[in-house]
């Protein structure tokens, strides 16, 4: 069902500011910036081993990642998990009886699917299911 680890989201307030850390600092390579219009955010992926992470800055206080950073502050924001069929992956949770954010994929970071699990069924973990576009 679920894959590797895909990434890891971290929200910051501050694209170049956070790059200082983990470009620089901790010298992982900057492989993707994108703005995501549907998520309200600017993201870019830096590689680490197998997988990315993600910083992850909202275009605005009101998008769900500007309220998570009024409410918690910057830091650890969810864990995506990598799949082949996201629709299918998605009926499943469902059927087991996890909370769903999106019952149904969107568009992510370098048009690949996405959906969230609620991070109430998942102890407190926002989680993210991702499909990767064809190529990436």
């Amino acid at each position: 069902m679920l894959g590797r680890i895909d990434h890891i989201g971290v929200a910051v307030e501050d694209l170049d500011e956070a790059l200082k850390t983990y470009a620089d600092g901790l010298a992982m390579p900057v492989v993707h910036r994108e703005t995501v219009e549907e998520q309200g955010v600017e993201a870019i992926l830096l590689d680490v081993g197998e997988g990315h992470v993600e910083l992850l800055a909202p275009l605005g206080p009101d998008t769900p990642v500007g309220k998570y950073l009024a409410k918690k502050g910057p830091g650890l924001h969810h864990v995506a998990y990598q799949v082949e069929d996201i629709e299918a992956v998605l009926a499943s949770l469902k059927a087991s009886g996890m909370r769903l954010i999106d019952e149904t994929p969107r568009i992510g970071i370098r048009g690949s699917k996405v959906a969230f699990v609620h991070p109430a069924a998942t102890g407190g973990v926002l989680t993210e299911i991702v499909q990767p576009a064809e190529g990436h």
